[in-house]
């Protein structure tokens, strides 16, 4: 009998039982996506109690990509060649004793570097692999297209669960550093242990039919046209419009919420995530795989919220503020599923999860944006830089507009 490929349904998963066991594969990214996002809150607080000034906070924020790239672009792979559990149970672990890391000094710049790099290396296994096994837990059900929505939807309640409750713990709660981050740990590990109950999907290649893992890393199908007119312009808004809803915003509005800075932030992701989370319920009924559609309306909200940011940021008006991280968390949500369906319909046999990683690597490119802005801000003020990334958008806009029905994959041309 052949070995299953990504994107198939898996012969070891009849709908009875398929239709149970992807449940666990979503708690784990679900807890891992909180470990990943619990930090972001906390971020003024580690600028008003240690010497590290914005730039560096920032980038503290954004390091965990270093982590999270590697184990994106090398798990898909190995997953394809050892299966799915045996990549994705380190997954929780790792994300859990990342957490631990970050809780030990929150004053010294290495320790809570290598706390990020950790919980990078749980994400990026959770997402490049995890994100292709509920894709094909769905599909042996015979529901394929819900696989990317359960993957991103997971992953939004998770970021948005792990920001909320680190921001509340920390203004009101004893040990702001330390409780968030522990709750986190152990809720992981618990999660984690459900893995063992769910079906592998990819069955593990005998080692005489493994070719070189070289190959493996060659993912033809990122010169697919589709893949670099319309995935690649849209990818990097993903999370660089959430990062500006929930990291830049909130520390350019602190001087307008009281003695309340850190909950304020949690409220500024719980909002945009929140809306996130409402947009992909409703992504079904956008997304076709006969256009761009989803990805044109996506490119066209976070233009929208762009240009609020700097509204916003000019007339340092709460209000706006507020507004603007609604429509940039909408943008986000809907990014992401469109992004997710697109790389689910071009992906060839056997390369949905090396597809998925490359994807999910150009998202988090969007993570240095608020290092970015920090480090610019004594050339241009946040309202012209907000400015420039609405004109980048609305070029982004075009070009996948331009391609919306165009190289599209097999049987989705009507």
């Amino acid at each position: 009998m052949p070995h299953s490929r990504p994107g198939d349904a898996s012969a070891s998963t009849g709908p009875a039982r398929g239709a149970r066991t992807w449940w666990p594969v979503a708690a784990v990214l679900l807890a891992v996506a909180w470990g990943g996002n619990d930090f972001t809150p906390l971020l003024m607080l580690y600028r008003e109690q240690g010497d590290m000034g914005p730039v560096t906070v920032d980038a503290l924020l954004a390091v965990y990509v270093f982590g999270l790239v590697p184990a994106l672009l090398l798990g898909g792979p190995l997953s394809d060649r050892l299966g799915r559990r045996p990549l994705l149970l380190p997954a929780a672990p790792i994300s859990a004793v990342g957490s631990l890391v970050l809780a030990l000094d929150p004053a010294s710049p290495v320790v809570l570097g290598i706390g990020r790099l950790l919980c990078g290396v749980a994400l990026g296994l959770a997402m490049a692999v995890g994100s292709t096994w509920l894709t094909e837990l769905s599909a042996a059900t015979g529901e394929r297209s819900a696989g990317p929505r359960r993957g991103s939807l997971a992953l939004t309640v998770g970021f948005l669960a792990g920001a909320g409750v680190a921001a509340m713990l920390a203004q009101f709660a004893p040990w702001p550093t330390l409780l968030s981050y522990v709750l986190h740990a152990a809720g992981s590990l618990v999660a984690g242990l459900f893995l063992l109950r769910v079906p592998e999907t990819r069955p593990s290649l005998p080692r005489g039919e493994r070719g070189p893992l070289l190959d493996d890393l060659r993912i033809t199908a990122v010169g697919h046209p589709r893949f670099l007119r319309v995935v690649v312009p849209l990818a990097p808004w993903v999370f660089g419009c959430a990062g500006c809803a929930f990291v830049v915003l909130p520390s350019l509005l602190t001087d307008r919420v009281g003695g309340l800075p850190i909950a304020f932030a949690g409220a500024m992701a719980i909002l945009a995530l929140g809306c996130g989370i409402g947009i992909q319920v409703l992504a079904r009924r956008i997304d076709t795989p006969s256009s761009a559609r989803a990805s044109v309306v996506a490119l066209a909200i976070v233009g929208a919220g762009m240009a609020l940011a700097a509204w916003a940021s000019a007339v340092v008006s709460l209000p706006v503020g507020v507004v603007a991280a609604v429509v940039l968390g909408t943008g986000y949500g809907l990014a992401l599923v469109a992004g997710l369906s697109e790389v689910a319909r071009i992906a060839g046999p056997g390369q949905l999860a090396g597809l998925t990683a490359v994807f999910y690597s150009l998202t988090y490119l969007g993570f240095f944006v608020p290092m970015v802005l920090a480090w610019l801000r004594d050339t241009w003020s946040y309202g012209e830089m907000f400015g420039f990334g609405a004109a980048a958008v609305a070029l982004c806009l075009v070009i996948v507009a331009v391609s919306s029905r165009r190289a599209l994959p097999d049987g989705m041309r009507r």
